[in-house]
């Protein structure tokens, strides 16, 4: 996804880098092998288990705050803002994940070796600009993650109430229906997200001062260069994840929450 994202614009009479995922997966495999595609993951999977866990919290959290009483049932709105919360809180986590995987994606694919890894990649970017160079593209993370998130929380809910069969309970909602909220949601969710993720990653892996005013400069250039068409570069890579990774994330919230409630009913 990102390699799509970043690729530069090819010169007159030259074909692109990419001509789309199935051939950015296949030069990938053949360039670097399987471990090329999972280049740049060790940040965000170390990251991944508290920002889930930050991310419910954020969503639970927006919700209580707009309940007069716990049992206070919250439109469609009220979800929306309750999910944007937890887009907020999750940057925090994500921003510095995304842009040492997005140099470590970009530097495999250049073929420079700045970069050993995810740690030596922090720290690098620490020792450069300090905090700020680690947490680059922080504005654009949270123009990304809270509108999705807020999509994605409400398509959730909204997918759960219509596939719950009239007279039964949300909570009594089967696992095969739970993994298709849930992996619909992921859906509607990167369909919000996928530009200003395109603008993120370009913005995360350029050179110092490239771009001055930031996500501005950033989008007059890809507009200007390729068109508004290139705001949805690696939209069949992000689909092809997005529904399985959502649908086991949704199922998994769910049984933990099932369990939690079965162990401390009152919690």
């Amino acid at each position: 996804q990102v390699r799509l994202q970043t690729q530069p614009k090819p010169q007159p009479g030259q074909p692109p880098l990419y001509s789309g995922t199935f051939d950015c997966f296949r030069k990938t495999l053949v360039g670097e092998g399987v471990r090329g595609l999972y280049r740049g993951m060790a940040a965000p999977i170390i990251g991944v288990t508290p920002m889930f866990a930050v991310c419910f919290f954020g969503f639970g959290l927006g919700k209580r705050l707009q309940q007069r009483k716990p049992d206070d049932v919250l439109t469609y709105p009220q979800l929306f803002a309750a999910g944007m919360l937890s887009g907020v809180f999750t940057t925090v986590i994500m921003a510095p994940g995304e842009r040492i995987k997005c140099l470590l994606q970009i530097q495999a694919a250049t073929g420079e070796t700045k970069y050993s890894g995810s740690l030596d990649c922090a720290k690098q970017l620490y020792r450069e600009a300090g905090i700020r160079g680690v947490y680059k593209g922080t504005v654009l993370t949270l123009m990304r993650d809270v509108p999705a998130s807020g999509m994605y929380f409400m398509t959730y809910e909204w997918l759960k109430n219509i596939l719950t069969p009239e007279g039964k309970s949300v909570s009594d909602l089967s696992a095969p229906r739970i993994l298709f909220a849930g992996g619909l949601a992921g859906i509607f969710n990167w369909a919000v997200a996928i530009p200003p993720d395109v603008l993120k990653s370009r913005f995360q892996t350029a050179p110092p001062g490239k771009y001055p005013n930031g996500f501005r400069d950033v989008l007059r250039e890809l507009i200007r260069e390729e068109g508004v068409a290139s705001l949805y570069k690696g939209f069949t890579a992000v689909m092809i994840r997005a529904f399985p990774a959502n649908a086991a994330c949704f199922l998994g919230f769910e049984v933990a929450m099932k369990f939690l409630n079965w162990i401390a009913p009152g919690l």
